[in-house]
């Protein structure tokens, strides 16, 4: 089997870029070649050519599409999905809410990844465990509205006080494929699992076994 780096089985964060100047929008509407900058939720006044004034609103839906080049999923607008190459044709793809649950797929491109499940609980979990946390885990299977069958384990790492649930689970082909993570503490777990629940309902993988 082709080596994997270390990089492939470290989880990345990106940070937030720094911040743009106070009165900056995030975004830019263009009507009849006149643009306006706005934010989610707020209306202008716009004048077009003629001197017609109208007023214009932007909402932001709650959901949006979230598209890799052989997987998709829904997540909620308002969390943004970050990419990072990470090297030995690996792409990671990373969403992470305001309370730590996280959800990643990384798109491997010279490797079926669908082994390496136990390496990568053992990277995320092995400084909770040599702190003393315990480990259980089972194998586990994820079933697409498709048909398509995922493999691999859930895991659970429990302490004095708390605990956290990991799904990890594969989709592969001979030289490539997909593999997908997801982590939510324990005390989160009913808040988030909306969150955990859309990712599995609406996920899809472009990928065909022959």
């Amino acid at each position: 089997m082709r080596k994997v780096s270390a990089a492939a089985l470290i989880l990345i964060a990106l940070c937030a870029g720094p911040a743009g100047a106070k009165d900056l929008k995030a975004f830019k509407l263009t009507i009849d070649g006149v643009t306006v900058d706005i934010d989610p939720g707020e209306s202008a006044d716009v004048t077009l050519p003629g001197g017609k004034r109208s007023k214009v609103t932007l909402e932001r839906n709650d959901f949006a599409t979230f598209s890799g080049s052989v997987f998709s999923f829904v997540h909620p607008s308002n969390i943004s999905v970050t990419k990072t190459d990470i090297g030995d044709d690996i792409t990671q793809y990373l969403m992470a809410s305001a309370l730590g649950t996280i959800v990643v797929v990384q798109e491997y491109g010279a490797m079926n990844p669908v082994s390496l499940d136990q390496l990568m609980l053992q990277e995320m979990t092995k400084e909770s465990v040599q702190a003393g946390a315990t480990l259980t885990q089972e194998p586990t299977t994820r079933k697409l509205a498709d048909g398509k069958e995922l493999t691999g384990i859930h895991a659970e790492v429990k302490t004095r006080t708390d605990t956290a649930d990991f799904e990890i689970v594969g989709f592969g082909l001979a030289d490539r494929g997909l593999l997908f993570i997801t982590r939510v503490a324990g005390e989160d777990a009913a808040t988030e699992k909306p969150l955990i629940d859309k990712f599995w309902q609406s996920l899809k993988v472009k990928l065909q076994r022959d």
